[in-house]
């Protein structure tokens, strides 16, 4: 007995004992994290990169640690081999967003901007609610709809604004509930399965032999219905033309870019106030080009497309100086050619 119970005692030692060990571990993994934040957030890199050299040195595959070192390496001036880390942790774990957002952070940096909108919808396949991915690939969008105007109208020559600066995610972030894995539970012990005792068998019926079937009339072959010819398909990528065309507009306002501006709008274009189109467009250049800052955002874009007409309704975040308006806008466009281009934009409703 004595002996049982000292047993006993000694592998209830042993399991707290290891408790405490993988508690401390998972604290100073934690602490590890951390520390490596705020050494980010202090711009002390050097400090930052040998925590994360010290760390991967023992564990190779942290995803947190591998991310914080393309992170490094980016922001020390390393964006070749800041791709390879986030390409190779992106490869180890495809259900992560943040290694595809950052991937399109170095390419639209380096003006791939279809790089890093390929690479920015796979973040969002992982989570679709990722709002920094949203916003970095509203970015690019507006970015591929202005260099498609900028050629349209061979505007070649025309300055063009600098390369995009995406925002940069440093840390991961918790999965949602949605996306946690799986925990198999155990399966539970089958009960004993008490032998059933055979039920009375009943003396057997002799069923009476069934009549010989008649032979089945001879019937007129139907002729088949002639095959629904396939509908043609529809274009897939209408909505996301219109989306960058509106896109487009919005940051040629807020860069000031009154000639990719001025271009969105159709000659068959519904000025206000019965204005001539050259009345209206000189009004437009002297409100747009008159404010030090302009910032224009769209929420909410929504978008339908019939034939070669569009509509794109949304909620405008307009900035200005000290101007600050929230309003409500539908713009009507129309195709022309490989073009979408507003014919009529109201505001309200």
């Amino acid at each position: 007995m004595k002996l049982g119970r000292a047993h006993s005692s000694i592998l209830l030692l042993v399991r707290l004992l290891a408790l405490a060990i993988s508690l401390t571990l998972g604290t100073a993994h934690a602490d590890d994290y951390s520390d490596v934040a705020q050494l980010l957030r202090e711009g002390k890199l050097v400090e930052a990169q040998t925590r994360v050299d010290r760390h991967l040195a023992a564990k190779p595959r942290d995803p947190q640690m591998r991310l914080f070192k393309g992170v490094i390496q980016r922001e020390t001036g390393r964006p070749a081999d800041a791709l390879t880390t986030f390409t190779r942790l992106s490869e180890d774990h495809p259900e992560l967003p943040e290694p595809y957002n950052n991937l399109a952070v170095i390419h639209a940096a380096q003006g791939q901007y279809d790089k890093a909108r390929v690479a920015l919808e796979k973040a969002l396949r992982t989570n679709p609610s990722y709002a920094t991915a949203h916003e970095n690939l509203a970015d690019v969008y507006a970015r591929l709809a202005s260099q498609a105007y900028s050629k349209a109208l061979q505007l070649d020559g025309s300055p063009q604004p600098g390369p995009a600066r995406l925002a940069l995610i440093r840390e991961l972030s918790p999965a949602p509930a949605s996306q946690a894995r799986p925990v198999l539970a155990a399966a539970p012990s089958t009960p004993a399965i008490k032998p059933v005792a055979p039920a009375p068998t009943k003396p057997a019926v002799v069923a009476a032999a069934p009549a010989p079937a008649k032979p089945a009339a001879a019937t007129a072959a139907v002729p088949a219905p002639p095959a629904t010819p396939p509908q043609p398909p529809i274009a897939a990528d209408s909505n996301r033309d219109v989306e960058l065309a509106v896109r487009a507009w919005a940051r040629a306002w807020t860069d000031k870019n009154m000639t990719q501006y001025l271009a969105a709008y159709d000659k068959s274009f519904e000025t206000p106030g019965q204005q001539s189109r050259s009345a209206w467009e000189q009004d437009r250049r002297l409100r747009i080009t008159g404010k030090s800052r302009i910032s224009v955002n769209l929420l909410e874009l929504q978008i339908t497309v019939k034939g070669n007409r569009a509509v794109a309704k949304f909620r405008q975040d307009y900035k200005a100086d000290a101007l600050a308006v929230l309003s409500r806008k539908t713009l009507e466009l129309v195709r022309a050619g490989d073009r979408w281009l507003i014919v009529k934009e109201s505001s309200g409703g």
